[in-house]
């Protein structure tokens, strides 16, 4: 699939929320389902790039069918289908346009929390230890250094933030508050196993998942795993023959988009800075390098 999708339009659906990259539709006479189609959009610093990256939405998606299928027996997740001959009859008109990138989903309430797991040290969390030992309520070890693994996998959820803001990590004491001792034990739980089934797979395809964000929806009382999952739009991949702790890693996620956007003159606040043609050549290249090794066989 070769279509770029910057901004989707389908007039006979009705769009109920654009992200950074996902869009999502409902389907009038379908009230308990929603279309969520991924578009080539690229976000860096909460702030939507003006160049998208060919493709991408289609590796996100793909990506996201993959892992729904390896950890399906670990918690339900809220895919109906991505064929899109077996969409409603509403969303044909839009098919060369959905082919590829987009899901038919049951509609969920999703949790106001995002669920958060971390094998190794980086990002916020890196930046948060440099200053104190203790992170969102957990006492980490002294003398870490950047990348190294902790010892057991963390949870470290955190809120949603609006679009164009920053979520915000929390302790899970705080999630219990806002969700419950008992939910927040078991999104916990889930959130945990999820990450350690899909690590273990991705060593196996030589890929470090040194963190992801995992999304949950309740359905009829039931946690569901829905959006994106284990993406390098929602995760740090590393590759495992380039590891080395102490510094930060190359990645197959958009930390290479990161890095080139911190070495210009820019105050990571719109409008965003025009992307130039190599920059998106690479990133593409990163991404699809991600989903080739993973889900091959």
């Amino acid at each position: 699939m070769t279509n770029t999708v910057s901004l989707t339009d389908f007039p006979d659906l009705t769009l109920v929320h654009r992200g950074k990259v996902r869009d999502m539709y409902e389907i009038p006479g379908h009230d308990d389902k929603l279309l969520m189609v991924a578009s080539d959009r690229i976000s860096a610093y909460d702030v939507i790039m003006d160049n998208p990256i060919p493709g991408k939405g289609a590796v996100l998606t793909q990506l996201s069918l993959f892992w729904f299928e390896l950890l399906g027996d670990i918690v339900e997740n809220h895919l109906i289908t991505a064929d899109v001959n077996d969409y409603p009859e509403l969303c044909k008109p839009y098919a060369k346009e959905l082919e590829g990138r987009s899901m038919l989903v049951k509609k969920t309430k999703p949790l106001p929390i995002e669920c958060i797991v971390r094998g190794y040290i980086s990002g916020s969390f890196w930046s948060a230890y440099k200053k104190d030992t203790v992170v969102c309520g957990f006492q980490l070890p002294e003398n870490m250094k950047e990348s190294d693994q902790f010892p057991a996998v963390l949870f470290t959820p955190s809120t949603k933030a609006e679009l164009g803001d920053h979520d915000e990590n929390i302790s899970v004491e705080r999630m219990e508050e806002i969700v419950g001792k008992d939910k927040a034990r078991q999104i916990s739980e889930i959130s945990t196993a999820l990450y350690k089934r899909a690590s273990e797979y991705a060593r196996t395809k030589g890929i470090i998942i040194a963190d992801t964000k995992f999304e949950l929806g309740e359905l009829d009382g039931r946690l569901i795993l829905i959006d994106e999952v284990l993406t390098p739009d929602s995760s740090r991949f590393w590759p495992v023959d380039k590891y080395e702790a102490g510094k930060s890693q190359p990645s197959f996620d958009k930390q290479f988009l990161r890095d080139y956007l911190s070495g210009l003159d820019w105050d990571k606040n719109p409008p965003a800075p025009e992307l130039p043609a190599e920059i998106i050549a690479k990133t593409k290249e990163r991404y699809k390098e991600a989903v080739d090794r993973i889900v091959s066989k």
